[in-house]
């Protein structure tokens, strides 16, 4: 019986069989032992050895590894998912798949998502450091990201300056029109909450000169709290 050539093979078929063999490399040599704990998450292997597992498909290896991670707390019997994870290798993990497809989302929504949001505050500034440093590589894509970072920074740690340095990026990195403006604004509104009125004043009044806000109700409220702000100011003047 005459054989079929490989490219008789239909491609979907290909594909499968790739991605099974890569999964099954990569799983066997990151398998842990029966009795792992969550807290034994094993290192990623190397770019190197993805690349040469992915066998031409880094996407599809991409999210393979992406569930494998998120699989990790179950498969050890976590009863407080991700909290007794190693953030470290976490990071390593998320870092590994993004390599492999830097257009994927799903790496930044869960770092800032779902491991940032374990009540644990050194994990979750872990998380939130690794959100902001993958968003300067793709600022345009990966906003939405680093503004719940900011938002996390704000609300979950209490921690305004965190959130005001992520606020800044924001504003200093998207471009107008890739970002919403409410995205870009954040750094104004958390200056006032800081009590950093002056500074407030100045992005907002910048905001309103730059020509870039079209929206009538946007700069309606834009101007509002400008003006909110200066009188604020002027009543904390002392009277002569």
């Amino acid at each position: 019986m005459r054989e079929r050539p490989v490219s008789a093979v239909p491609g979907i078929v290909l594909t499968s069989l790739a991605l099974a063999l890569a999964a099954q490399i990569v799983l066997r040599a990151t398998a842990a032992s029966p009795r792992v704990q969550a807290g034994d998450l094993s290192s990623p292997p190397s770019a190197a050895i993805l690349r040469l597992a992915s066998l031409g498909e880094p996407i599809a290896l991409a999210k393979v590894l992406m569930l494998h991670l998120q699989a990790a707390d179950y498969r050890a019997g976590n009863p407080t998912p991700y909290r007794n994870l190693d953030y470290g290798r976490v990071e390593g993990w998320l870092t590994r798949i993004i390599e492999l497809d830097p257009a994927g989302q799903y790496p930044l929504l869960a770092a800032s998502r779902i491991y940032a949001e374990v009540p644990d505050a050194a994990k979750q500034r872990q998380m939130l450091e690794f959100v902001y440093r993958e968003f300067l590589a793709d600022p345009d894509r990966r906003w939405p990201w680093l503004a719940h970072a900011a938002v996390l920074a704000k609300h979950r740690l209490r921690d305004l300056p965190l959130a005001l340095r992520y606020a800044e990026a924001l504003q200093m990195h998207t471009r107008a029109g890739a970002a919403p403006s409410w995205a870009r604004q954040m750094q104004a509104f958390i200056l006032e909450d800081m009590d950093e009125l002056e500074a407030a004043r100045l992005v907002i009044g910048g905001y309103i000169e730059s020509g870039n806000v079209e929206d009538i109700g946007e700069l309606h409220f834009l101007e509002e709290r400008l003006h909110d702000i200066e009188a604020r100011l002027a009543a904390s003047k002392p009277k002569p």
